[in-house]
């Protein structure tokens, strides 16, 4: 970790916070990491969904279903948040030279996924547009959707691309015992 002299009262609780260990069964192995990120993909595209219905649409069952699904999002994205051990949330002084290295390697990853997002937004809306679809009814639904992705994008990826910790020795024990 950065040198303690410099981090604040805020810093070391963030820290603290993010270096918990009640939630690592959720995502001790990369199979459980991914299966974290593709849920929390899905709930985000069913609030999305639901948040647009409640905009777009005027449906008011929409917003009760956004509600519900709230709660097991904020699950999810803490649970991303435990597995990159806030590698996205804390301040730079707050993580150690390599964290700040895969932070950055993480953010031109998130960068280079959200170019074809963007890319295949444009062709897809512009293929709308030719087919007679009124084009000034898709603006906002997909500006709104590519500025979800971006914003989340990252956390996806860093879910995505986070490493299996080490093994302690006492698991190390444990594990040659077990088998």
């Amino acid at each position: 970790m950065a040198q303690q002299e410099q981090l604040t009262p805020h810093d070391r609780r963030m820290h603290a916070l993010m270096n918990r260990t009640e939630g690592e069964p959720l995502y001790r192995t990369a199979g459980r990491r991914r299966a974290v990120v593709v849920a929390h993909i899905a709930l985000t595209v069913a609030a999305v969904a639901a948040w647009l219905g409640t905009v777009v649409g005027e449906s008011s069952w929409a917003m009760w279903a956004m509600l519900g699904l709230l709660l097991p999002w904020c699950v999810a994205t803490g649970v991303i948040n435990g597995a990159t051990r806030g590698l996205l949330e804390l301040r730079p002084r707050a993580l150690d030279e390599r964290q700040r290295g895969e932070r950055e390697r993480v953010r031109a990853r998130a960068h280079q996924a959200m170019t074809w997002l963007l890319l295949a937004a444009v062709v897809g809306t512009g293929l709308a547009g030719f087919s007679g679809v009124d084009f000034k009814a898709l603006v906002f639904q997909v500006t709104f959707c590519v500025f979800i992705a971006q914003w989340l994008m990252p956390l996806w990826i860093a879910g995505l691309t986070a490493r299996d910790e080490p093994l302690d020795e006492a698991d190390d024990v444990a594990a040659g015992a077990a088998g």
